[in-house]
């Protein structure tokens, strides 16, 4: 069961609830489309717990289902050659950050979060993709990393700039889902070991009683049947509703943090 400190048992019990039915749907969106476990776990976490908070429990479920993901094809080596400097640059800005998820005021780690969910669906609704030629990925894929390491440590959400970048770069579809699956394990890896450095996390890890099997279970059970059921129905209207779905998230993290 998973609690937090203060809570009584019913709460405690409503809150495991909320946790292993978040994880089933992030990780049944992840098998349809490829990503969406980390943002909509922590969007929808966030709204009845703290950012880092959200963030703890989403290492276990994210670092599974991505190397899953990671190593479901034959790309993973081409992938790796191609996008290494954007990989270490995540590395840096997660561990660079000046604030991290786990020691940043709630209400405005709320508002970072609500900020960056909105700003990722609205890319995410574009009718026509970005595009970025291959004569400027060489230059543009650290700095992308950077920056998106820097929005990792402080919100716990390692979508963005990475995967509109990586949706603009030309891949094809088994590449893009390898790719995807490959930043996303080295953005976890690298938010695990920011988080730990910080000692508050230690403490958010007290308030939380974790049982780690939850969400783990729930997120593997809902990739499965995913990706059982990719294909079956129309993915960019999946997308769009996706993307919808996770921006009204975003508007009421965001007016969380900023209204008084």
């Amino acid at each position: 069961m998973i609690s937090i400190v203060g809570q009584s048992l019913n709460e405690g019990v409503y809150v495991s609830m909320a946790v292993a039915g978040t994880f089933l749907l992030a990780g049944f969106v992840k098998g349809v489309v490829g990503l969406g476990l980390p943002t909509i776990a922590m969007g929808m976490l966030a709204l009845f717990m703290s950012p880092g908070q959200a963030a703890a429990l989403l290492i276990a479920p994210s670092l599974v289902t991505n190397v899953w993901q990671m190593f479901a094809g034959r790309a993973l080596g081409r992938m790796f050659r191609r996008l290494w400097s954007m990989q270490g640059a995540i590395v840096v800005g997660t561990i660079a950050s000046p604030v991290s998820v786990a020691t940043i005021d709630v209400r405005l780690g709320s508002a970072g979060l609500g900020a960056a969910l909105v700003i990722y669906s609205v890319l995410g609704l574009r009718a026509k993709p970005l595009a970025i030629s291959e004569s400027v990925q060489q230059w543009v894929s650290p700095a992308v990393g950077f920056v998106t390491g820097v929005i990792t440590a402080a919100t716990g959400v390692f979508v963005f700039p990475a995967v509109p970048y990586l949706q603009a770069i030309a891949l094809r579809r088994e590449e893009l889902l390898q790719a995807l699956g490959l930043s996303f394990t080295i953005s976890t890896i690298a938010l695990f070991f920011r988080l730990a450095a910080d000692e508050s996390f230690f403490d958010i890890q007290t308030q939380v009683t974790v049982g780690l099997t939850a969400p783990l279970v729930a997120a593997l059970v809902g990739m499965s049947v995913g990706q059982k059921l990719r294909g079956k129905f129309s993915e960019p209207t999946f997308k769009r509703m996706f993307f919808l779905g996770l921006c009204l998230v975003g508007v009421h993290l965001l007016l969380k943090g900023i209204v008084v």
